[in-house]
């Protein structure tokens, strides 16, 4: 049996049709056959956090586990992103899409091109309101429960958009 662990990424928009950068994103990795059980957040809308002016943010958090590694995953967020077109001008400008690798399993890497649990994942009401729909009790290595996380933090800024849902299907579809 495959040794699995679980994933949680954040997904963001807020260039071109946001809704179906998110959606086109899920399709990826739902296709992928090392990814298993996907979990999904409702779509929340968020104003930007730094960086120039820009359009608000459309959110959401996929839970899944894989048998992928942490720089597998890596891998395919760069290809989602990709696929999206985005383009990385301006730091933390507007993008067609953003995949943010939050944890893997219990996995505490400090790299150059990876560092798990994500920086600053504690302080991001974005991230935290829809992680914990989907699993609130997972423990982020150092830091404590998503749903204990969550309560220190302001989300009141992190609007449901209970019109937008990202379908979930089975996996034998």
């Amino acid at each position: 049996m495959l040794a699995l662990a679980r994933i949680a990424l954040s997904l963001g928009s807020n260039l071109g049709d946001r809704f179906a950068h998110l959606e086109r994103a899920v399709e990826i990795i739902k296709n992928n056959t090392s990814i298993f059980n996907v979990r999904l957040s409702n779509v929340y809308e968020t104003k930007p956090i730094g960086g120039p002016e820009q359009n608000d943010y459309l959110n959401a958090v996929l839970v899944a586990d894989t048998s992928l590694s942490a720089f597998e995953v890596l891998e395919l967020a760069k290809v989602i992103e990709l696929d999206a077109n985005r383009v990385r001008e301006i730091h933390w400008g507007p993008r067609s899409i953003d995949v943010d690798i939050l944890t893997v399993d219990q996995a505490v890497l400090d790299g150059i091109d990876l560092t798990l649990p994500h920086p600053r994942l504690s302080e991001r009401a974005f991230v935290l309101v829809p992680w914990n729909e989907v699993d609130p009790n997972f423990v982020v290595p150092g830091l404590g429960a998503v749903c204990d996380l969550l309560s220190r933090v302001d989300g009141s800024g992190v609007l449901l958009r209970s019109e937008l849902l990202l379908e979930e299907k089975d996996d034998d579809e």
